[in-house]
């Protein structure tokens, strides 16, 4: 059974950087668009970016410029670069892969001073 699971999140100060990464347990990466989502407390999920079979990427405006999603499918494993960081942008992260309707469990990200 196929998983993804969810790593590098954790505390940081406004302006600082995070990386996360999203690991798949099969190999899935190779012929699926992939999705960043995240919650924040007490608000609805909502997609943070997306990444497809060739490298095409789109982002939700509150984060271009300052995101950047990537994904190395030899390693079955994406990624998204979160630079300049806002508390706005403290939330739950999620990877999701819609062509199977497979979520990971998250990683939590808590921008604060």
């Amino acid at each position: 059974q196929v998983q993804l699971v969810e790593s590098g999140g954790g505390l940081v100060q406004p302006g600082g950087s995070l990386r996360l990464s999203c690991v798949a347990s099969g190999s899935i990466f190779s012929y699926n668009s992939m999705h960043w989502y995240r919650q924040p407390p007490g608000k609805e999920r909502e997609l943070v970016a997306v990444i497809n079979s060739v490298g095409n990427t789109n982002y939700a405006d509150s984060v271009k410029g300052r995101f950047t999603i990537s994904r190395d499918n030899a390693k079955n494993t994406m990624f998204l670069q979160m630079n300049s960081l806002k508390p706005e942008d403290t939330a739950v992260y999620y990877c999701y892969a819609p062509q199977l309707n497979l979520w990971g469990k998250g990683t939590l990200v808590t921008v604060s001073s």
